[in-house]
């Protein structure tokens, strides 16, 4: 079955999409710290590609953080 190229997408393509499980979109749908942007129309979830795209983008990282810093952020340490 083909992406469809609409600028929204049901659970079942955005999981297509973005290799994450329909359960993993659902718990971040619910997140109450960051929760993924959708559209509830009736009983259908729906997500602008864009939107997704964004809100992914901001859990981007580079190389692996650190122990140590990670705790000294969360003040730990």
């Amino acid at each position: 079955m083909a992406m469809p190229d609409a600028g929204y997408l049901s659970l079942v393509d955005l999981a297509k999409y973005s290799a994450m499980s329909t359960r993993t979109l659902r718990r971040h749908l619910e997140d109450t710290t960051h929760p993924l942007p959708a559209y509830r129309i009736g009983g259908k979830v729906l997500i602008k590609r864009s939107e997704y795209d964004e809100w992914a983008a901001e859990f981007r990282t580079r190389g692996r953080p650190s122990l140590a810093a990670a705790m000294k952020e969360l003040g730990l340490a």
